[in-house]
């Protein structure tokens, strides 16, 4: 029987135990390399569960999926063109205040979302108690606590996968809403997005990489080929005209 492949991205911000978990998963079958036309190294494994077999990349750590770095256009650029069929983001218990921004950006990009609580471990040392289930609840995808160095948690969250990949669990992400000029200027954007890219990208998170002027994300699009209408002019809703 064939075995069906997925892909896996994996996200998060630096030092949250991302690669260690990546190493669990996919032990000694992974290689790495550069980016294509980057210095960014580029980490990718495998691993079979289920049945199923799973091709992991492990992204660059990086604090935000904006355009300030090689290393957050890489992962934004393989989250939004590659689409994975999953994307796990880890966060660090200890500090989830500043790891949560991280994890927000990928609920705008993509909803096929598992969120790993790493080094639960950790946070219990230093009294720090993490309602998953609530958290969950609240970001409307499925949260995982473990401890990737301990191989704590590895089995639910592997069984959370499978599910994911079945269809047998189905997310409702989070909507982050701005200020009132801005979901403004976001809902007069959004047809003129979809009239470039249909359905193929999120046409709302696209707004937003606009409205902040975000000119590598529009020249990653020019090197993409586009359902429909080549290029069409997107208005912000101050300033010149932008083209994708």
């Amino acid at each position: 029987m064939a075995m069906n492949e997925y892909t896996i991205a994996l996200a998060g911000n630096p030092n949250t135990g991302k690669s260690t978990l990546f190493n669990v998963l996919t032990g000694l079958r992974q290689h790495t390399g550069n980016w294509p036309g980057k210095t960014v190294v580029h980490a990718e494994g495998f691993f079979t569960y289920n049945n199923n077999r799973y091709r992991m990349i492990d992204l660059p750590g990086t604090y935000s999926l904006y355009s300030n770095s090689a290393d957050e256009e890489v992962a934004r650029d393989f989250i939004i063109f590659e689409k994975p069929d999953i994307t796990i983001v880890v966060l660090d218990a200890t500090a989830l205040e500043r790891n949560l921004n991280l994890a927000l950006q990928v609920l705008e990009m993509t909803s096929n979302v598992i969120v790993c609580v790493n080094l639960m471990d950790e946070a219990k040392k230093k009294g720090i108690r993490i309602d998953t289930k609530k958290l969950a609840a609240t970001l409307g995808v499925p949260v995982i606590p473990i401890s990737a160095r301990n191989k704590e948690g590895i089995d639910t969250l592997l069984k959370t996968i499978d599910s994911m990949v079945l269809g047998k669990i189905k997310t409702n992400p989070i909507t982050v809403r701005y200020s009132p000029e801005i979901e403004q200027c976001i809902e007069k954007l959004i047809p003129r997005v979809k009239e470039v890219i249909g359905d193929a990208y999120p046409a709302r998170w696209v707004a937003l990489r606009l409205l902040d002027g975000d000119m590598s994300l529009l020249r990653a699009f020019q090197q993409q080929p586009l359902p429909s209408v080549k290029e069409v002019s997107i208005y912000a809703c101050h300033g010149p005209a932008k083209s994708i």
